[in-house]
């Protein structure tokens, strides 16, 4: 089965840093508040993960899934599908939303109310979704709008350099490299994408730092005096 998604399937950066977002919380809150060997294994995963630089990695899976494309038993993924850099850019970012998440499951696990949760009898799920999560649900938030912005950067790096978005899929990255080609007789073509993309990103980390401040009054820098 081969699966091909249509060009207006382009636009799903929001809906991939959702889903992404979704599975690393719940996998690092499962690993983290279990702990044991799943927890293990899945640090020693981030930490090799995190040992390639972002662009280097992305480069490599782009290029090499671009080739063959991806096949998982009856599903094959084709080498130009959208949903090639989909899954690099959610592969690549997983240490950094999960290591701070885990972090701070494992702070919260050592708290008094989870231990009155605990006492109370509550199971461990009913734990993680009604103790757990809503202490957790700011730096979520947080860290899904600025993981926005990072994805954006990696998918534009990732198309200018030919292992992210192909056409007929339409990217601000293969804009500039197209537009590369004619940057002295019609420099907008590169310029007009470049500026869009920083306007974007600087919006977005904007945006992301506001609402850290405003979710987490804690992280406010206050000079009093």
């Amino acid at each position: 089965m081969s699966w091909q998604p249509t060009a207006h399937q382009s636009g799903q950066g929001c809906t991939d840093s959702s889903y992404w977002a979704r599975t690393r919380t719940a996998a690092t809150s499962w690993s983290g508040y279990y702990r044991g060997w799943i927890d293990s294994v899945l640090s020693r995963i981030m930490d090799v993960i995190w040992a390639f630089p972002v662009l280097l990695l992305g480069i490599a899976l782009g290029t090499t899934l671009a080739i063959g494309g991806l096949k998982l038993g009856p599903l094959a993924i084709a080498g130009d599908s959208i949903w090639i850099p989909i899954l690099i850019i959610g592969l690549v970012y997983v240490p950094y939303m999960a290591r701070p998440i885990r972090g701070e499951i494992l702070a919260l696990r050592e708290k008094e109310f989870i231990e009155a949760a605990v006492a109370q009898g509550k199971g461990p799920l009913r734990i993680m979704f009604s103790e757990l999560l809503p202490n957790i649900i700011s730096t979520i938030i947080v860290f899904f709008t600025l993981n926005i912005a990072n994805n954006m950067l990696l998918e534009s790096a990732l198309s200018f350099l030919g292992a992210g978005v192909r056409p007929p899929n339409a990217s601000w990255g293969t804009m500039i490299a197209d537009g590369y080609e004619m940057i002295y007789t019609a420099p907008h073509l590169t310029i007009v994408p470049g500026l869009m993309i920083i306007a974007t990103v600087l919006s977005l980390n904007v945006f992301g730092d506001g609402l850290r401040d405003a979710l987490d009054p804690r992280a406010k820098i206050r000079l009093e005096h």
